[in-house]
């Protein structure tokens, strides 16, 4: 069983994440592809982006074991739940963190030589487990970000109603069916007995696609402290064509960059490659989605970075339902 510890200032601290965490959803969509649970739900994902798992994925099975602990530095937690920030938060991690994770996943099983280098903290390494998750999640994930961004906005605004309706009593009745609520503890169903002391730190709730089953969280109480929970999910979610909708409305090009922007941010040049435009096209769709309120650009060094826009989010969400 979890036991999670609040004060009156935990509660006041307590706050629900309105994007998925894609750091977090790379490793438990890691979870989710080599076993068979939510088979209604995952099946056809795992059919589809198991002949896309980039070879560099290897890497990452020896740090997320396939049940089990998996290694906190895998998901460092960042202001805007960016990919970009969360890789180079990955990047910067600590050696004690580095070697502490590794000692956990060594109790139980041998660990490849690569992991002594890892563990030293070397940039090298380290870059890799990087470049890894960055490839897995291009390959793997980034298809279908859309729709997972879409489900936790709604699971947001659900939630998010009932705190307004009922108070965190409410909310985590609501989080998980084994979830129990009384006050200053909440007790929820989990693999191991643990017991995470807030503190005062509060605590970050985060709607999660991929978590199946039981709620988690990270290992190291000293940690900013996190729960994932899972959400529910529409069957079907993972085929069809999903700029059909939208390419009636905006135009095949145009509804394909808006999809490819709100996989994830990405520069005019990107746009171009991954849609098979070329760049001045590029630089139109995303100009006129601009204008539009769909996409939002900043200049980022030499080039310009687009990602989408919540109103841009609402329109893809609704075309993928």
């Amino acid at each position: 069983m979890l036991r999670i510890h609040f004060s009156p200032q935990d509660l006041a601290r307590t706050r629900i994440s309105p994007r998925p965490h894609p750091m977090w959803e790379a490793l438990l969509s890691l979870y989710r592809l080599r076993r068979r649970d939510g088979e209604i739900v995952f099946d056809e994902w795992r059919g589809s982006v198991r002949p896309k798992v980039p070879s560099s994925t290897r890497l990452l099975t020896t740090l997320v074991p396939q049940s089990g602990y998996a290694a906190d530095f895998l998901t460092p937690m960042t202001e805007n739940f960016c990919l970009a920030e969360g890789l180079e938060a990955l990047r910067r991690t600590p050696k004690r963190r580095l070697r502490a994770d590794l000692s956990v996943l060594g109790r139980d099983r041998r660990l490849p030589a690569w992991a002594t280098t890892l563990a030293d903290g070397r940039a090298d390494a380290v870059g890799q487990i990087a470049d890894a998750v960055d490839q897995y999640f291009t390959a793997c994930l980034a298809p279908y970000w859309t729709h997972i961004r879409g489900r936790v906005d709604q699971e947001h605004a659900r939630q998010a109603q009932l705190v307004a309706e009922g108070g965190f009593e409410r909310l985590f009745a609501d989080l998980h069916p084994s979830a129990r609520w009384h006050y200053p503890v909440l007790c929820l169903s989990y693999p191991v007995d643990q017991d995470l002391h807030l503190g005062g730190r509060g605590l970050r709730l985060v709607p999660s696609f991929f978590c199946q089953g039981m709620p988690t969280t990270l290992l190291d109480g000293d940690l900013e402290p996190v729960l994932l929970y899972p959400i529910g999910h529409t069957v079907g979610w993972s085929t069809g064509d999903r700029t059909r909708p939208l390419a009636s409305l905006l135009g095949r090009t145009r509804a394909r960059v808006l999809e490819t922007i709100g996989e994830r941010p990405c520069t005019t040049s990107e746009v171009a490659r991954r849609t098979d435009t070329s760049l001045p096209t590029a630089s139109q769709q995303a100009s006129a989605l601009r204008a539009a309120g769909l996409v939002a650009s900043r200049q980022n060094g030499q080039s310009v970075l687009h990602s989408i826009t919540s109103l841009g989010l609402a329109l893809l969400a609704g075309a993928t339902q």
